[in-house]
């Protein structure tokens, strides 16, 4: 596969951290001239999460990232349905998923 053509939305919030932009189709290159010491072929969440931050994030990523994985307070779903019943970092993307990240946290 040369590239895999994805949605990425971002609500509640946690569009600020990207330049205001709510919904993002974005094309991945191959894997592995991304990542080339990768033993797979497939992009997951956790490589998702990388390109994210080194690509579209702004700003203040500790507001969007803890380690390699999303802060607690931002809900992530995939294709509609809660990460957490699609496998979360380990998740391999498909062609047209939809990968959306809520954040939960308000000021106050």
């Amino acid at each position: 596969m040369e590239t895999l053509k994805i949605l990425i939305q971002f609500g509640g919030g946690a569009e600020l951290l990207f330049d205001k932009i709510k919904k993002r189709n974005v094309e991945l290159p191959a894997l592995k001239k991304y990542f080339p010491d990768s033993q797979r072929d497939n992009w997951t969440i956790r490589d998702l999460l990388v390109w994210i931050k080194e690509n579209l994030l702004k700003e203040r990523p500790e507001l969007f990232l803890q380690g390699d994985s999303i802060r607690p307070g931002i809900l992530v779903l995939i294709n509609d349905a809660d990460w957490e019943l699609c496998g979360e970092l380990e998740y391999e993307l498909k062609e047209n998923d939809e990968v959306m990240f809520i954040s939960t946290l308000h000021g106050g």
